[in-house]
């Protein structure tokens, strides 16, 4: 008798109903689940996956009742028509002209109301809550864990210009990544919408918001997580959910544990990280089922919103300022704190320290590296450690000053061209010109091959390019032309014996001593290296640079401009929108801060010099990638302040030596990325070595939008400059005017 029933039920599985193909690849991303998972799960190959949601074949037993037990779960997760109860979609206005383009990364349809669950994963930062593990993907979905309030939101159109909104719009995150909340209970949501909340107390809010609001924003990787939703309060809207005007605690910036916000939060049983209730708080209950139960709070009047990041963006009204905040979460990551904070994120978000694996052995899921990401917290070799870390104390007495033989010193530029070195020609031409690289440091990223693991100490090793780490190495018997600065190190001055350096800057040695055939021997005494290595920072530069010439185009400056027609199009670009101008503004910020974050120091007034602090426990916690970021910027800008050189003298050069002939284009000042040359005109087209059919000298200076192409940064009389340097000061510091510096991008 069990073999008859054995064999209707293989019938019956041989038989399972199986939705159209369209909708089993609906169903497939509306859980966020890629082909690859699918077909990991079934035990079949990724092709088979995509021929049965293309109709080209059908499942067979056993997967193929497996196969429809996964759709039947994820159909009931994700019905085809809005759930009852919802809201039906309302027509979007029409963007403006200046309205950024829609999200290249913009999420998949999933469910109208509910956030997707996910694959087992570990690693998760100490200040957010993680999602929890999962038996297979059809458990993994998420049951309801909030209260739906009795009161739908109501939508209604916004005032003022608002980003389009992808057609492809994830359901879950329907009104986009954000809200800005007013006093009167309107939050205004990208592409011009606005909801009426009703909540009254933060606790209320919260609940609102995950029960009702459908904010928030997909993953950018498979294996990451979504954002969380964010709520940016406006004074008025602080004031209506009892919070005060400003923060007593100037110090820890933060409301103290018996404020009465504080105890409602506790007393609703939900919780706050580490970092207490601050300009930037996250209200979270711990995760259930793989369900993230977390909203991200920023408060305008404490100063969420950073004016050296932001500009003026938290005076905008709230419509405009959920416009710009939109776009930047869109292009960049929903805000999570400082811009710092989100370039650093973006790391972790574009390459995940896990992902899930399945154990062929018992066929379940547990977290595993994932490839080409930092997967654990590792201690930097002595020379790359800041001097307040527990290896440097426990090598020098404190108030040791570490000398260029015991300390990896890469940092940009600073330095000025000795006044005296000025030649008569240069002295006669009446402006100083500064150009700018665009976002240097992110230019510097691409491709870069960086350490993925923990140093490894060698002595006297033979100098290879293609591994990154630290080298100590005598570079001062490399001599080149006092007009330029030295590579090697951040003052531009000659080094003076061995010193530390990272690998792109031994490698640039290499290439002038090879180039020049100079008599010097490359010999590094020893290195701490690094042997496993990969591009990790490629995703996040790819990322950042469609960015930022994304916000660049919507300002009017487009890749496919005259050199001419870029200068004309850079003149006055952010006044025409100054939304989109603090979009950009902060896009530069989260680049130079979340390579400033790979060796954040200690902070805070109980930390004492020898302790390990909070930041060293993250795998993102790097000084020797900052360095050989910062390295390869340095040397990516000597070599085009060479090459321009190269390129435009006429004169033949010294021989034995890097140097040039007299009426080499050669700087009077460089300071990280902005270089200042003597000029016959006003316009960088009167300086740079541009030939009769408009394209640059080859490896030389090229005005444009990309990353690593450069922008007029400022014109001043000459006179002007040869004071500042006189005075020690750096020209290229002011060369933007009165009232302005430039302490690179």
């Amino acid at each position: 008798m069990s073999e008859l029933f054995d064999a209707v039920d293989a019938l019956i599985a041989g038989h399972s109903p199986l939705p159209a193909p369209p909708e089993r690849e609906r169903l497939r991303k509306a859980h966020g689940l890629s082909q690859e998972q699918v077909a990991a799960a079934l035990d079949v190959r990724r092709a088979t996956v995509v021929s049965w949601e293309a109709g080209r074949t059908e499942p067979r037993p056993p997967q193929r009742e497996a196969y429809a037990r996964l759709l039947s779960k994820l159909a009931e997760l994700y019905p085809a028509a809005p759930v009852e109860g919802t809201t039906a979609p309302v027509p979007v206005p029409a963007p403006s002209p200046a309205a950024p383009a829609a999200d290249p990364h913009a999420g998949t349809p999933a469910a109208p109301d509910r956030p997707a669950g996910r694959l087992p994963r570990s690693g998760a930062p100490a200040d957010r809550p993680a999602a929890g593990p999962a038996a297979d993907f059809a458990s993994a979905a998420p049951a309801a864990s909030t209260v739906r309030s009795p009161r739908p939101a109501v939508r209604r159109p916004a005032a003022g210009p608002a980003p389009a909104v992808p057609a492809a719009v994830d359901p879950r995150f329907a009104h986009g990544p954000l809200g800005v909340l007013d006093g009167d209970g309107s939050l205004f949501c990208a592409g011009g919408l606005v909801l009426e909340c009703p909540a009254k107390t933060v606790p209320a809010l919260v609940e609102w918001t995950l029960a009702e609001a459908r904010l928030g924003a997909a993953r950018l990787h498979r294996s990451g997580k979504d954002s969380d939703p964010l709520i940016v309060l406006t004074a008025a809207a602080a004031a209506r959910l009892g919070l005060p005007d400003r923060l007593a605690d100037r110090r820890a910036m933060r409301l103290p544990e018996d404020d009465k916000v504080v105890r409602q939060i506790a007393r609703a049983k939900w919780r706050l990280t580490k970092r207490g209730f601050g300009p930037w708080a996250r209200v979270y209950r711990p995760a259930q089922g793989g369900t993230r139960n977390c909203v991200q709070l920023a408060v305008l009047p404490w100063g969420a919103l950073d004016a050296r990041a932001w500009g003026d963006a938290g005076e905008l009204p709230p419509a405009e300022l959920a416009r710009v905040l939109a776009a930047y979460a869109t292009r960049v990551l929903t805000p999570r704190g400082s811009t710092a904070v989100a370039g650093l994120e973006l790391m972790s978000a574009l390459r995940p320290a896990t992902r899930a694996v399945k154990d062929e052995q018992t066929g379940s899921w547990a977290s595993g590296p994932v490839p080409g990401s930092l997967t654990e917290p590792v201690d930097p070799a002595p020379p790359e450690a800041p001097d307040e870390h527990p290896v440097v104390a426990a090598l020098f007495p404190r108030a040791h000053q570490r000398t260029p033989a015991e300390v990896l010193d890469e940092e940009a530029y600073d330095w000025i061209r000795e006044p005296e070195l000025l030649t008569d020609a240069e002295c006669a031409r009446p402006y100083a010109v500064g150009v700018d690289v665009n976002t240097a440091f992110l230019a510097a990223a691409n491709r870069l091959v960086v350490g993925l693991s923990g140093p490894v100490h060698v002595k006297a090793p033979r100098f290879d390019r293609t591994v990154p780490g630290s080298w100590l190495v005598d570079l001062s018997g490399i001599e080149l032309d006092p007009r330029l600065p030295s590579p090697f190190t951040p003052h531009g001055r000659r080094p003076e014996g061995p010193a530390w350096y990272a690998t792109p800057t031994v490698a640039y040695a290499a290439e002038l001593i090879d180039a020049y055939r100079l008599p010097v021997a490359l010999s590094p005494i020893e290195a701490y290296l690094r042997t496993g290595a990969g591009p990790y920072l490629d995703p996040w530069y790819k990322h950042l640079a469609d960015a930022y010439k994304a916000t660049m185009a919507d300002l009017g400056v487009t890749a496919d401009l005259t050199p001419a027609g870029f200068l004309a199009a850079m003149e006055g670009h952010k006044a025409g929108d100054p939304g989109m101008a603090a979009v950009l503004s902060a896009i530069k910020s989260t680049v130079k801060g979340g390579i400033g974050k790979l060796r954040e120091r200690p902070q805070g007034t109980a930390y004492r010099p020898g302790e390990r602090w909070p930041a060293l426990e993250r795998p993102t916690w790097r000084p020797d990638i900052r360095a050989a970021v910062i390295s390869a910027a340095r040397v990516n800008m000597h070599r085009k302040l060479l090459r321009t050189a190269l390129a435009t003298q006429t004169a033949p050069a010294p021989a034995g030596a890097v140097a040039f002939g007299e009426d080499a284009l050669l700087p009077v000042a460089v300071l990280s990325d902005c270089a200042v040359y003597p000029s016959g005109g006003p316009s960088p087209l009167d300086v740079l070595p541009y030939g009769p059919d408009g394209t640059a000298a080859p490896g030389t200076f090229r005005l444009g939008v990309s990353p690593g192409m450069v922008k007029h940064e400022g014109t001043q009389p000459l006179f002007w400059a040869v004071e500042l340097m006189e005075q020690r000061h750096n020209p290229a510091r002011h060369i933007k005017g009165a009232g302005t510096e430039d302490d690179g991008e």
